[in-house]
C-alpha cells in the first residue's frame, strides 16, 4: 500500500496499483511497479510500513490502526496491535442508558453477554460429551441385553468426567486474563514437542 503526502499530511491512500492523475498529468499504474521509491516520492507517494502486529482477538480488543508520516518523510508508519481492552472474563448483565436491566423482547429476561470463562466451560462440556459419545454404545448395549461394560471403558469414562470437573474448576478460579491465557497455553521443548500440555487440553487418553 502507498499514501500520498503533502505538507507532511496524508491526503490520499492507494491500496492497489492503478493509474493516477496528479497536477493534470496522467500516470500509468507502472508508477507502482517499475518506479523506484525515490521517483514516487517526487510525486509525494510513499510506501505504508506496518509497525507492530495484531493481537489475539480471542483475548483482546485493539484500537484501529493509526497512520503517521515518518520523521524522514520517506514512508507512512501504520501502527497496529495497540490493546484497547481485555475481553470480559465474566458474564455481563446488560443495562440500558439509564442503568436499568436490558430485557430480551422475546423472553423478557435480562440480556447477558457471555464472558470468556462461560464460553470456555461450555467448550469443556462439549468436549466431554464428544469423548463420552465414542463409547456410549457400551452403555446402550448393557441396557439392551445386559452385556457388561469392560472395566477399562468404564474407568476411562469416569476419568473423562473427572477431567471435565478439574478443567471447569480451573477456569472458574481464574481472575485475570494472564491466568486465563495460561490455561490455554502448552509449553514446548527445544525440539518443539509438547512439554506440558495446556490445562484445557489435558484429557485422559483412551
Amino acid at each position: 500500500m502507498w499514501a500520498r503526502i503533502k505538507n507532511n499530511n496524508i491526503v490520499e491512500y492507494y491500496d492497489r496499483k492503478k493509474s493516477l492523475v496528479l497536477n493534470n498529468v496522467r500516470y500509468s499504474s507502472q508508477i507502482f511497479t517499475i518506479w523506484t521509491d525515490v521517483q514516487r516520492k517526487e510525486l509525494g507517494i510513499v510506501p505504508i510500513v506496518i509497525s507492530g502486529s495484531h493481537l489475539n482477538t480471542k483475548y483482546y480488543t485493539e484500537y484501529n490502526h493509526t497512520d503517521a508520516v515518518a520523521e524522514d518523510g520517506n514512508s507512512v508508519i501504520r501502527t497496529i496491535g495497540v490493546k484497547a481492552a481485555d475481553r470480559a472474563l465474566e458474564d455481563i448483565n446488560e443495562v440500558d442508558e439509564d442503568g436499568n436491566a436490558l430485557l430480551d423482547p422475546i423472553t423478557n429476561q435480562q440480556v447477558i453477554t457471555r464472558g470468556l470463562k462461560y464460553k470456555a466451560i461450555q467448550n469443556v462440556k462439549n468436549q466431554q460429551s464428544g469423548f463420552l459419545t465414542q463409547t456410549d454404545w457400551y452403555i446402550i448395549r448393557k441396557a439392551d441385553n445386559g452385556t457388561a461394560i469392560p472395566s477399562v471403558i468404564q474407568t476411562w469414562r469416569d476419568a473423562i468426567r473427572t477431567d471435565a470437573t478439574r478443567i471447569e474448576n480451573a477456569i472458574t478460579a481464574v481472575t485475570t486474563m494472564d491466568q486465563f491465557i495460561a490455561l490455554h497455553t502448552s509449553t514446548h521443548n527445544e525440539d518443539f514437542t509438547i512439554d506440558v500440555i495446556a490445562v484445557v487440553q489435558s484429557w485422559t487418553e483412551k
